[in-house]
């Protein structure tokens, strides 16, 4: 046992070992006030403790116990004890000095609110917590703490340690640090943060026309906007007086506190100067010297703090945000960036936009689809392939070889029908709608961008803070120093050479390729998987029970289970390789050691991507543009890479099909399996690690010990939210000719993402290090790139992948009547092969056959002369005309599309007008206030000199300790 002295000799704590705790009722200690003496007598059961001398004073326990309590306990607040019989039962002294010594460290502890954020004095707000298990077996781990808490002394923070007996574990220590006011006005001058100097004179817009119609989507006023507008600039130390500072204790925001204070804990040495520069709690955490740091949420999320002091913000955000009933409710952006940054705040900021505007694609794309259901019985093709005289008589190809075998083109009869809902005429239409919507979506965004930068003071934080935010990772490794040419201040300098830097360059690159040559590995043994198993496929479903079920017989062919299987399997292929390549990514861009958190976000988002979007839409890619093409003609069949699996064909009813399929399968797993892992993981693991506290008494689960509890969200968790709706956007743009209903689905993911997403971070997360973001950051170029990129693919799924091209050259060009309908097409796209031309290796055996079978030619789909024509079996000048349609439907498409999107991009601009006249009218005020409050601070110290040459400037803080800035700049 050992006692820790707190700051200022006051803060006694107490040391146990496990050995010398007891165990105890919660419920036993309970608070009595009394003002007489007495003693514990033998046989009673309980008794109050009367006044003595002090512990430290205290040698035995032979005296009365009623001399064992602390004078300092100035609240004539007491414990009840147990009986003297139950103490004599306890053998030794030791053991009897533990069990008071115990419940002494009880008392200081009840006084205190189960979701107090304030030191013990209840004055001093804990800014951020450390947690560590002492280890006393590695003296080198105390050392690294002992050093870096007494740096973290002498930069100017408060250090209150809560002893280990106090935990709910009883060996987590817990060290609780506060920013006075001094620190806090030093850092804020020199990270430049914007603090309000005026409340805003520019009145709101006034109410919308038709306002009232979106009054249950709205939320209270106080909830929406928590604080009036003002204007500000950024803050200056030596002018106290500009800025509105009514209570220096609340003037900071406690996202600012926390951000302040994390940086000065990014910067602080752990180690003496003489032996090196290891610094950050970052490498403290990673060595293990910490187990975590983190800001405290304030307050319960279910129920207010009873502390007047506390905000209870986060039980605001639980109420009106991140319960899943207010789902049709608008966000409280500015409530989620006061209470967790603007970083945050931008991504909801985003997502919601972002479900709004789905919102006008679902409605069109559910239009298109229903446009294709309702001509269900206009569909002339499929007609003619479910009538017995037309589809009934055409006896097609076998699909692979010797295992398959001849087979009516009737038996697609469901398979063109489900093709039509996909592939019409509005399908056309709602592809150069989806590259229109890209482009509002874009631009209207950066139109909304630009208000959240100016309202939430973010105008210039490019300029201001990009230097301000080096990584300490980089900064240790800086060896040199040079003149930043637009501060003028020294700077690190990585001292590496160019050959190097090209090596490490050549290395990370490399690492990356191969890892998206690994995925493209795993997609062609897919698609072998394809060709392997569907030749088993059609063998074993040739006589399966299922064939005879009325209702889903028809559906399930050989087809539909490769492609669903693939499909499967695909989706499992791509979750391993994610888990995989995210500790490369990670690994890849520590090595190239970026200078900010800008680069190195940027960095690990381009190199994520790119593997991202290989996994994801590689697939989609192959059965859109590869599959059914290259497949030759019987009797001449193209083979994967000189194997004996020879290459996919289309379904009967298209490779549309097989596309939507592919994209529903994977779009839909994907989010389902991520709403999954994002919400139900960290409950399980927060519930796990819960289970025992959550049986404790409220005095005795401390705010710090229930945040402990739960998840870390990690630097890296905001990003895993980005590439999760990225990728899906990519979903819905890339493939959306295929399968209309995507934006519908993404509308409704979205919608529970929102709230999934806000759930968990306020109640299954810790509070996140608050930080500043002006823009999501390169995943906006992201979208731009895939916005260009859908247009063409969406022109090539529309001209190659659907059958709409071949369909509109027959009905102008080669229907047999001249009429405007699509009578004999079916007949027009097949050609005709003698079956005594089949080669051996591929002549279905005879056993595959049907007993139907007599004939001497059978069909395929190919534009190709007949058997006996002296160009037999080479294409024919209808196939090159269809070819010729596609390549001008694909450019006319590109040029419209592109024209109509840079006009748009033209017609609206980025940054709406009345930003910009408030932009230009804060930095007027800016300019005014500081000359008019220079000019009064100059009248001032000239009233005040009189007749007394001083030549000194007036000291703003008199009584300020100098304390150690941490940053690069000072």
């Amino acid at each position: 046992m050992r006692r820790i002295t707190g700051k200022g000799g006051r803060d006694s704590l107490i040391e146990m070992s496990p050995t010398e705790s007891l165990s105890d009722d919660g419920n036993g200690y309970r608070q009595h006030a009394s003002s007489s003496t007495g003693s514990l007598q033998q046989g009673q059961s309980e008794s109050p403790l009367t006044p003595g001398v002090c512990v430290e004073t205290c040698e035995s326990l032979n005296t009365s116990l009623a001399s064992l309590v602390p004078s300092d306990c100035s609240d004539n607040s007491w414990v009840r004890s147990p009986s003297l019989e139950q103490i004599n039962s306890f053998t030794g002294l030791r053991r009897k000095r533990a069990l008071f010594l115990k419940y002494r460290s009880r008392i200081g502890k009840q006084k205190l609110s189960k979701d107090s954020v304030f030191f013990r004095d209840g004055m001093r707000r804990i800014d951020f917590v450390l947690s560590y298990v002492d280890d006393k077996d590695c003296e080198k781990k105390q050392e690294r703490r002992r050093t870096y808490e007494a740096n973290l002394k002498e930069a100017g923070l408060e250090l209150e340690t809560e002893d280990k007996s106090e935990s709910e574990d009883g060996k987590t220590y817990f060290v609780k640090i506060h920013a006075p006011w001094e620190v806090l006005a030093t850092y804020a001058d020199v990270l430049k943060i914007k603090v309000p100097f005026k409340e805003s004179d520019i009145p709101d817009d006034g109410d919308m026309p038709m306002n009232w119609l979106s009054t249950p989507f709205r939320l209270p006023k106080a909830i929406m906007n928590p604080e009036p507008d003002y204007f500000t600039t950024p803050f200056s130390k030596s002018k106290p007086g500009l800025f509105l500072i009514n209570n220096q204790d609340t003037f900071f925001p406690p996202s600012t506190r926390n951000r302040i204070v994390y940086y000065i804990l990014s910067r602080c040495l752990y180690v003496s100067e003489e032996c090196g520069d290891k610094k950050g709690i970052k490498r403290l955490l990673n060595n293990g010297s910490y187990t975590s740091a983190f800001p405290l949420h304030d307050s319960r999320y279910w129920i207010k703090s009873k502390d007047v002091n506390c905000e209870s913000e986060r039980y605001d955000l639980y109420k009106y945000w991140a319960r899943f009933f207010c789902f049709f409710k608008e966000q409280p952006i500015n409530r989620i960036r006061k209470y967790y940054g603007e970083k945050i705040g931008i991504y909801f900021a985003w997502l919601g936009f972002y479900t709004e505007m789905l919102l006008f694609a679902a409605v069109v794309g559910t239009i298109c689809f229903t446009y294709g259901f309702l001509t269900y019985g206009d569909n002339e093709w499929s007609k003619e392939i479910c009538s017995d005289e037309i589809g009934g008589k055409i006896v097609m190809c076998p699909l692979c070889d010797k295992k398959c075998s001849y087979w009516k083109l009737n038996t697609t009869c469901n398979s063109s029908w489900q093709s039509h809902l996909f592939d019409n005429v509005a399908t056309v239409f709602f592809a150069i709608f989806m590259g229109i919507w890209v482009t509002l979506f874009l631009e209207f965004w950066k139109r909304r961008q630009a208000r959240l930068e100016y309202e939430w003071d973010l105008v210039d934080f490019e300029e201001e803070q990009q230097q301000l935010q080096l990584r300490p990772e980089y900064e240790t490794k800086c060896t040199k120093s040079k003149e930043n040419p637009v501060t003028k201040e020294q700077e690190g300098l990585l001292d590496i050479t160019a050959t190097y830097r090209a090596g490490k360059f050549f290395l990370c690159w490399a690492s990356v390729i191969l890892w998206i040559s690994l995925i493209i590995a795993c997609i062609i043994g897919v698609i072998a998987y394809r060709l392997a198993v569907y030749a088993a496929f059609a063998s074993i479903m040739k006589d399966s029970p299922t064939n005879h079920l009325e209702v889903v017989g028809p559906y399930i062919t050989p087809q539909l289970a490769t492609s669903v299987t693939a499909s499967c399997i695909n989706f499992v292929i791509i979750m391993i390789l994610n888990l995989m390549y995210e500790k490369v990514a990670i690994w890849i861009t520590d090595m190239e050691i970026p200078k900010t958190h800008l680069e190195y976000e940027n960095k690990l988002t381009v190199k994520m991507f790119l593997f991202q979007f290989v996994n994801y839409y590689s697939s989609c890619f192959y059965v859109a543009f590869f599959k059914g093409k290259f497949v030759g003609y019987p009797g001449k069949y193209a083979y994967m890479f000189g194997s004996t699996l020879r290459n996919e064909e289309c379904d009967p009813g298209g490779c549309l099909i097989e596309l939507t399929t592919q994209l529903v399968i994977v779009m839909t797993g994907k989010q389902v399996w991520g709403n999954i892992q994002e919400a139900l993981l960290p409950w399980v693991m927060n519930w796990w690690g819960s289970r025992k506290a959550r049986n404790h008494p409220e005095s005795l689960y401390s705010r710090w010990e229930q945040d402990h509890d739960l998840q870390s969200f990690g630097q890296l968790g905001l990003f895993y939210e980005y590439l999760e709706m990225v990728i899906q956007f990519g979903f819905i743009t890339l493939f959306v000719a295929s399968f209309p209903l995507a934006p519908l689905l993404a509308l409704f993911n979205n919608i529970i993402e929102i709230r999934v997403d806000a759930w968990k971070l306020t109640t299954q997360f810790r509070r996140p290090v608050a930080a500043k973001a002006h823009s999501i950051g390169a995943w906006e170029e992201i979208l731009n790139g895939m916005a260009v990129l859908s247009v063409v693919t969406n022109a090539f799924i529309v001209a190659f992948t659907s059958d709409m091209m071949p369909r509109l050259v027959y009905m102008y060009a080669y229907q047999p009547q001249g009429q405007m309908n699509m009578k004999g097409y079916i007949n027009n796209s097949l050609s005709v092969f003698n079956v005594y031309e089949f080669q051996n290796s591929s002549r279905p055996e005879e056993a595959e056959n049907p007993m139907w079978l007599n004939i001497t030619t059978c069909r395929y789909r190919d534009y190709r002369y007949p058997p006996g024509h002296e160009k037999q079996y080479f294409h024919t000048m209808q196939f090159w005309h269809i070819l010729a349609a596609k390549l001008a439907f694909i450019i006319i498409m590109e040029h419209v599309v592109f024209l109509v999107k840079y006009f748009v991009a033209w017609l609206i601009p980025d940054v709406p007008s009345d930003v910009r006249a408030r932009v230009k009218r804060e930095r007027f005020l800016v300019h005014e206030y500081l000359h008019n409050y220079e000019v009064n601070e100059l009248k001032r110290q000239l009233g005040q000199q009189g007749d007394k040459e001083c030549t000194c400037t007036p000291m703003i803080y008199p009584t300020l300790p100098k304390h150690e800035v941490l940053s690069e700049v000072l």
